[in-house]
């Protein structure tokens, strides 16, 4: 009877819930309809950004779901407002051009060593502002009548100022427009502007834009409405592939669930899978990223996998693993020559019933072993998360949708990665909405790094007659106030731009702090190479602006010379160095930041 006993007992265990952590504390609301009147305007897919735009030293929550709003960090109250399109000399009697798709950009765009501003619209408007509000010289463009969805910063030529990079929803191959800090349209540009390649409208943020070969300038990677991706070097060149590809250029080559089909170069489309399963990346967004940590990047791109037969029926969304000439991603460890297959069918594909997931992919390590996963939202109402063994370990995915008990439908945000308790195990933080006519709102959700929940609070109501709330885009993890932790700021649909604290994160360590990975909206994931922190502290390198530094620097090369500490909360970067030498003394406080374009780490 003993032994029966136990053996129930351990039955029972088994089938209990993980626990919460308790070093992960409950957010608690901070405010609410930020940027609100008597009503809210819509949030979209705009992930907001903090900065301290207007150097008073204390940061603001800039965000857009139609007009821009710039918040103060600490209680949410208005500091200036712009309608979409415009910029504060024409008043607030002025219209919205358009709503807002792409996340918020804040960079030095033109090298002044000033936090700029810049968004991109509906009606086919992209702005550069200064921290106050006004345009700079050159600004607003109109590549486009239509809306535009893809919107990123990166300096391109290593030239020290950076370019706009805007992607555009509409029907022609010629999606992807590239200017200059200035507003000129950059030669080469836009694209695709002939027959190298396939390319139509972009429908998501799609645009991944970095150093993807090493050579020190950037590289444009676009997928879009076809099952193909563009790969542009920064002249508007398209990349040439590997010679499996026979001769083409990224843009020529179909992404097919069989690879053999894909070495073939078409697929008869007869309803037989191998002929028929191909991906489509018109809201795919891609990300650049060194998965296995070797210093070399990779392209990974979420596919929404379709039977090109009649119809053309979705079947699951699935991540690729590209190398930098297109071939699929092996090693002796994991092999991506074939991505995962039959990941969840879509629950609902109409924005009348809910409105679209956005397959974002997030590139971070959960479990400190070295490599990254991919994390991406899928329209199967789960949040994913594959490590390079091509599994989803614990338990992930983690079911984001419940509306058989629920009654209506749930989606997911693009997450956010962070430490939040300084265990070395990653935390994801992620966003809901809900079904339309459902009269209830969205989550905020906290996840381990295998997959458990740990805390998940409502988000506010609609404020208003909507009859739905939640949070489409991708939460930003920040110090908006004069405390040591952090919040989490979230655009939602119908409440405003809100913020909640998250108690306990005075050590935290980001990851993956808002959509597409930083402000720059790039989806490009820049890696140190092993020892170039000298044993003084965590050092990001990753391209950027030069901003204000007490270090020397050159065309080509930068030197620290003497006990250099990059106080907390500063931002320090350095753009087109060829070599750095980081001396001791050289040091980096937590949650302060140091980012450097390198082809070369020397520490003394």
């Amino acid at each position: 009877m003993k032994n029966a006993g136990a053996c129930f007992l351990t039955g029972i265990m088994l089938i209990l819930p993980p626990a919460v952590s308790a070093s992960v504390a409950m957010p608690v609301l901070k405010w609410q309809h930020g940027g609100c009147t008597s009503w809210c305007e819509t949030g979209w897919y705009s992930s907001p950004a903090v900065a301290d735009v207007d150097g008073d030293g204390q940061p603001e929550v800039i965000g857009s779901g139609y007009a821009i709003h710039v918040l103060n960090g600490t209680d949410g109250s208005l500091e200036w407002r712009v309608k979409s399109g415009h910029d504060r000399s024409e008043g607030e009697g002025v219209n919205n051009v358009g709503r807002t798709w792409p996340g918020i950009v804040i960079a030095d765009i033109d090298g002044d060593g000033q936090q700029d501003i810049a968004a991109a619209h509906g009606g086919g408007w992209v702005s550069v502002y200064n921290g106050q509000g006004y345009f700079k010289p050159g600004w607003p463009k109109r590549p486009i009548d239509g809306e535009l969805r893809g919107l990123s910063v990166s300096d391109l030529d290593a030239d020290g100022s950076m370019e706009v990079i805007v992607n555009g929803a509409l029907g022609s191959k010629t999606n992807t427009w590239v200017y200059e800090h200035n507003g000129v349209l950059r030669t080469g540009w836009p694209q695709l502007g002939n027959d190298s390649g396939s390319a139509w409208g972009v429908f998501n943020d799609n645009t991944a834009v970095g150093d993807l070969d090493g050579d020190g300038y950037g590289e444009v990677i676009v997928p879009s409405d076809v099952h193909f991706i563009c790969a542009y070097e920064e002249n508007g060149i398209q990349i040439p592939t590997n010679a499996v590809y026979s001769g083409k250029n990224w843009g020529g080559v179909g992404v097919w669930e069989d690879l053999n089909t894909e070495l073939r170069g078409w697929g008869r489309c007869n309803g037989v899978r191998s002929e028929s399963y191909r991906a489509n990346f018109a809201k795919g967004p891609a990300v650049i990223a060194d998965m296995d940590e070797n210093g070399i990047n990779e392209v990974i791109a979420i596919g929404n996998m379709y039977e090109c037969t009649a119809g053309y029926q979705s079947k699951y969304e699935t991540p690729f693993i590209f190398n930098a000439d297109r071939s699929r991603f092996k090693t002796a460890n994991s092999d991506w020559e074939r991505a995962p297959v039959d990941t969840g069918s879509p629950l609902v594909e109409d924005y009348n019933i809910i409105e679209s997931n956005q397959p974002n992919p997030v590139t971070a390590d959960l479990d400190g072993d070295g490599e990254k996963e991919i994390l991406f939202p899928s329209y199967d109402g789960r949040l994913h998360a594959y490590w390079l063994d091509k599994r989803e370990h614990g338990n992930w995915p983690y079911e984001v949708d419940a509306h058989a008990s629920e009654g209506f439908y749930r989606f997911a945000s693009e997450p956010t990665v962070a430490d939040l308790d300084n265990d070395g195990r990653a935390e994801v933080i992620f966003a809901s909405w809900v079904e339309k006519g459902s009269n209830s709102t969205g989550k905020l959700h906290i996840v381990d790094y295998q997959g458990n929940r740990l805390r998940e609070i409502d988000l506010p109501p609609a404020k208003g007659s909507s009859s739905w709330n939640g949070a489409l885009a991708a939460p930003t993890l920040a110090n908006i106030d004069a405390d040591a932790d952090l919040e989490v700021i979230l655009n939602t649909a119908h409440s405003g731009l809100v913020a909640y604290d998250l108690p306990g994160t005075e050590n935290a360590s980001i990851i993956w702090s808002t959509g597409r990975g930083s402000y720059r909206r790039d989806g490009y994931v820049a890696t140190a190479p092993a020892g170039t922190s000298c044993g003084v502290g965590p050092v990001e390198l990753d391209p950027a602006s030069f901003g204000e530094a007490s270090v020397y620097q050159s065309e080509s090369s930068l030197t620290t010379s003497g006990n250099i500490v990059v106080k907390t909360g500063l931002s320090i970067t350095f753009e087109a160095s060829t070599e750095i030498d980081l001396q001791p003394g050289f040091k980096v406080e937590k949650d302060a930041l140091f980012r450097a374009r390198i082809r070369m780490v020397k520490c003394f």
